[in-house]
């Protein structure tokens, strides 16, 4: 069984998103810059993600991330490829950093 390595959503600012979970949410806040960050929750972690970075979508973490199409590096290690359901809900297929 696989599990959700992350649910990315998108807002306007990534400083007031933060501000605004902090006041209501416990979370351990593993990755903060301008265009991006990364909320670990007890059982899953959430990007607050800047439209036009990245889309509203799962990830999931897969050692074959790369038979699913190119993989794009990031800079945490991981590298991933985004594809849709036939729905047309975004999923990104994440390759772990290498030690993950």
């Amino acid at each position: 069984m696989e599990s959700i390595h992350h649910i990315g959503v998108q807002v306007s600012d990534i400083d007031a998103a933060l501000a605004w979970y902090r006041e209501r949410f416990a979370f351990e806040a593993v990755y903060v810059d301008a265009s991006w960050a990364l909320l670990q929750f007890e059982n899953v972690a959430l990007a607050l993600v800047l439209p036009g970075q990245h889309p509203a979508h799962f990830a999931v973490a897969r050692d074959d991330a790369e038979t699913h199409g190119e993989l794009t590096p990031h800079r945490d290690g991981t590298a991933s490829v985004y594809i849709c359901d036939p729905w047309d809900n975004v999923i990104e297929i994440m390759k772990p950093a290498t030690g993950d």
